[in-house]
């Protein structure tokens, strides 16, 4: 995929920098281009989705015997049993992968991540390598046409010219060398010392290896290989602020990325990898999760982000407003970031009604303000009181936050920061007249009311 210098050189002014030692970043320009060509998307849709919808439960969190976690005083060995079993009743009839794909299009979103494995083992694709997957006849849903969620999901995105990107986890809760039956479980962690028992570490990282090439080899030319758990980490990753996630015992669990990131581009030279929170070489975006950062990052990211409260599927979620979603876009785009908004999916396989009105109204504001999104770069000083600025070309977009049932002031005023063109300028999704002037270091903006524009009002200007 061809890029221009400039696009590759700015690609490789966000690469993290680090010591020269494993932590070293990428600098294949073949990535590099493809992580440029990642931060034109900008918006992107994630499903958290598994067998735990049923219970309308965090996903698979409430298994582990950590003591922040609240079962309501169930028994833990009960409630994990049942938990566990949550895979024989599966049976998401409902499940339409073409209705979410054509609605998060609609929406504006460019790519897809969907967690195909989360830390519970539950494997949401057709592997070989467990019989605790969808498509075993120990769950109900194999008997379906569809059988292979993954599959679909990766075949209706692509049909709609979405950037294809798994979720994986590189723990698994219910593989017995990652969670030995022998021992108890005491925290996230594999509960047994891989050094002192270095065999049975291994398998699990065969293990690990052949489903991440199942995942990587049978489902086409995959884009994007989203990694979670970031516990799993080799030695020189570890510093402290994940040493804590290690638990008490602190062992190291690595998986050997370079083995797996070699075998999953063997037949995809230019597939993103985001080893979560291992920086280096396999990490190549950073994710910092429901949260945004409060100004420009020097590296590549994206906010990872649920729209309701809940990752997964709670039937009494509440869900951000279209007017917020918008904000936290328009914002993470200033920043230079992309930003990956999370439904979870109904136990049916629906997506719940409040995420469909609001992927419909964001969709609306998307269609006409597009241009200030896709393909924009940051530009200083990124955020001016309720303004967000981002430009592209020799274009600069001021885009303007209005807050719930706001109505836009007669004049916007802002520092002389960058050289514009003055005169009439173009204002999205509205034929209302708008001009620009300067006076005293500042920039004015004035414009003829429009009551009809809602969440953002942005502002095309001209570099001079």
């Amino acid at each position: 995929m061809k890029k221009h210098l400039l696009t590759l050189l700015f690609a490789l002014a966000f690469v993290p920098a680090f010591s020269q030692t494993e932590q070293d970043p990428e600098t294949d320009p073949i990535i590099l281009n493809r992580i440029s060509e990642w931060q034109d998307l900008k918006f992107g849709f994630m499903m958290h989705w598994g067998m735990y919808s049923q219970w309308g439960v965090v996903e698979s969190w409430s298994i582990c015997n950590e003591p922040w976690i609240n079962r309501n005083g169930a028994n833990y060995v009960d409630y994990k049993r049942d938990y566990q079993n949550l895979n024989t009743t599966f049976n998401p009839v409902k499940f339409n992968p073409q209705e979410w794909a054509a609605l998060a299009k609609e929406a504006g979103m460019k790519y897809v991540v969907f967690t195909t494995k989360h830390h519970d083992g539950f494997c949401m694709y057709d592997t070989k390598e467990t019989n605790y997957s969808v498509t075993d006849p120990t769950c109900p849903f194999s008997k379906n046409e569809k059988a292979d969620i993954t599959g679909e999901i990766v075949k209706a995105f692509r049909e709609q010219g979405f950037w294809t990107g798994l979720y994986f986890s590189k723990p698994d809760w219910h593989c017995p060398d990652y969670w030995a039956p022998e021992w108890a479980t005491p925290d996230r962690n594999v509960n047994y010392d891989p050094k002192v028992h270095p065999e049975r570490f291994q398998k699990y990282c065969d293990f690990t290896y052949r489903q991440l090439h199942e995942l990587t080899h049978n489902y086409g030319d995959i884009d994007i290989l989203w990694l979670d758990g970031g516990w799993v980490r080799p030695e020189w990753s570890v510093d402290d602020e994940c040493r804590e996630w290690l638990g008490c015992q602190g062992w190291i669990q690595d998986v050997n990325m370079p083995k797996i990131a070699a075998m999953a581009r063997e037949n995809n030279p230019d597939l993103l990898i985001v080893d979560r929170s291992v920086h280096g070489k396999y990490e190549n975006y950073q994710t910092p999760e429901q949260q945004v950062p409060d100004t420009l990052l020097p590296y590549p990211w994206e906010t990872c982000m649920s729209m309701g409260n809940s990752w997964s599927y709670v039937e009494t979620d509440t869900y951000k407003s279209t007017n917020r979603i918008i904000h936290l876009l328009v914002d993470i785009v200033a920043k230079g970031g992309n930003y990956l908004l999370n439904v979870g999916p109904s136990p049916e396989g629906t997506l719940p009604p409040t995420a469909v009105e609001r992927m419909h109204e964001i969709g609306q504001w998307m269609k006409a303000n597009g241009n200030a999104i896709y393909g924009t770069r940051p530009i200083y000083p990124y955020v001016d009181g309720k303004i967000r600025f981002t430009q592209k070309g020799d274009k600069v977009y001021a885009i303007y936050l209005l807050d719930e049932n706001e109505t836009l002031p007669e004049q916007i005023t802002f520092d002389k920061f960058f050289s514009l063109k003055t005169g009439k300028i173009k204002v999205l999704g509205s034929n209302k007249k708008a001009t620009l002037s300067q006076k005293d270091g500042h920039y004015c903006i004035q414009f003829d009311a429009d009551e009809t524009l809602q969440h953002a009002v942005v502002f095309e200007m001209k570099k001079k």
